[in-house]
C-alpha cells in the first residue's frame, strides 16, 4: 500500500507537458484572427446551443397545441408559403431540409387531426397541394401572443440594422453549410473507398 502512495507522489510531481498546439479547423484568412481560429470556433461553438435553444422554444409552442415540435413547424411553413402559391409536400420538404417521406407522414398526421387538408394540384394531378384548415391557422393563431413575447426577448439583442444582416447571412450559411454536407459525405465516401 505505502508502495502505491510512493508511485502516486512521483507521478504527481513529474512535470506535465504542454500538448501541442491543435490544427487549425479552417485555413480561409477571412475566418481566421491572426492565426488563430479562436473566433471561428466561438461562432460554431455558439450556434449549437443557441439551435438547441431555439428548438426547446420551438418544442414548447407545439406543446402547448398539443403537437410534436416537426408538426408545428409543417404548419407555420405551410402558412407562410401559402401566399406565394400552392404548398407542395416536395416544398415543403425542401424549405425545412427534410425527406418527402416524413413530410409526407407529418401532414397525413395533421390531416388526422384535421389541421391540414390536401388536394390533387389543379394544374398538376401528380402534385398534392397542402393548405391549412380554418381550425388549424386558428390554432397557430391562439399561440400568436405568446409567440411575440417570446420572440421579442429571444431576439431582443439585435439592432435593427443587425437583423437585417443576419437574415441574408443565415440563408447563405444554409447553403454553403449544404455544400459542406456534401463535400463531408463525398470525401468520407472516397475514404472509405481508400480503406478497403
Amino acid at each position: 500500500m505505502a508502495g502505491v502512495k510512493r508511485q502516486a507522489g512521483r507521478a504527481t510531481s513529474a512535470p506535465v507537458k504542454t500538448p501541442p498546439a491543435a490544427p487549425l479547423t479552417v485555413s480561409r484568412k477571412e475566418l481566421l484572427t491572426g492565426a488563430s481560429d479562436t473566433d471561428f470556433r466561438r461562432l460554431v461553438h455558439g450556434l449549437l446551443p443557441f439551435l438547441a435553444i431555439h428548438t426547446s422554444i420551438r418544442d414548447g409552442y407545439a406543446s402547448v397545441l398539443g403537437l410534436a415540435g416537426p408538426q408545428y413547424t409543417i404548419l407555420l411553413c405551410i402558412r407562410t408559403l401559402h401566399p406565394a402559391g400552392p404548398v407542395s409536400v416536395k416544398m415543403l420538404a425542401d424549405h425545412l431540409r427534410l425527406s418527402g417521406s416524413f413530410i409526407t407522414a407529418e401532414t397525413n398526421a395533421l390531416e388526422r387531426k384535421g389541421l391540414v387538408v390536401k388536394a390533387r394540384g389543379a394544374t398538376d394531378r401528380r402534385m398534392v397541394e397542402l393548405s391549412l384548415t380554418s381550425a388549424g391557422a386558428g390554432l397557430l393563431d391562439s399561440i400568436a401572443e405568446l409567440r411575440q413575447q417570446v420572440n421579442d426577448v429571444q431576439f431582443g439583442c439585435l439592432s435593427r440594422e443587425e437583423f437585417r444582416q443576419l437574415v441574408p447571412l443565415v440563408e447563405r450559411l444554409i447553403a454553403s453549410g449544404e455544400r459542406a454536407l456534401a463535400l463531408l459525405q463525398y470525401l468520407r465516401a472516397d475514404q472509405a473507398v481508400d480503406d478497403k
